[in-house]
């Protein structure tokens, strides 16, 4: 409890304290800054081009065209769970378009666990904490963190939920104050 409490306190202190705070580099080279997204909800989700969860892709794309405008997905692909995602960001860029038609944004490969775990992930998993929400770490491949239209974290999906899951679209649809 003390070293759960010792290192939410870090975080919040090393840590920005905002989704809005953050950019990362997209796959194609460019930025994704998350301040453009205010006002709609956001879906961020650790993918992986070689996992059993990968056809997860589709259904992500089709709740990504549901929901345009009022939603926005961002994939973050990484090789951190059984070196599912070993390609570069062209080659997993060209993949997603190929075998899924992709159009939510992707950005570079990254790690979500981990001493080199990527910034932006080390806040999801502080917000995860705090709120006591499960599951409180990144699992697997697909594990999906669902922020509201202020930024703040309201869900977090475990990797086997479908995009498209009943539970997914309730907090999707869900009023948040």
């Amino acid at each position: 409890m003390l070293k759960t409490l010792l290192f939410s306190i870090l975080l919040a202190v090393t840590a920005p304290g905002s989704i809005y705070d953050y950019n990362v580099e997209a796959i194609d080279g460019g930025k994704i800054n998350f301040a453009d997204f205010k006002g709609k909800k956001i879906l961020i989700v650790n993918t992986a081009s070689q996992c059993g969860n990968t056809p997860q892709y589709a259904d992500l794309e089709k709740l990504y065209k549901k929901y345009q405008g009022k939603l926005v997905i961002v994939g973050f692909p990484a090789n951190n769970f059984n070196q599912q995602e070993p390609g570069s960001n062209k080659e997993i860029q060209e993949f997603c378009t190929r075998q899924y038609a992709v159009t939510f944004p992707m950005a570079a490969k990254i790690s979500v666990k981990g001493a080199d775990m990527h910034p932006l992930y080390k806040w999801l998993l502080a917000e995860s904490k705090a709120k006591h929400m499960q599951p409180e770490a990144v699992t697997w491949n697909f594990q999906k963190y669902l922020l509201d239209e202020k930024g703040n974290l309201v869900a977090v999906f475990a990797p086997k939920t479908q995009p498209m899951a009943a539970e997914v679209i309730a907090a999707i649809e869900k009023r948040y104050n």
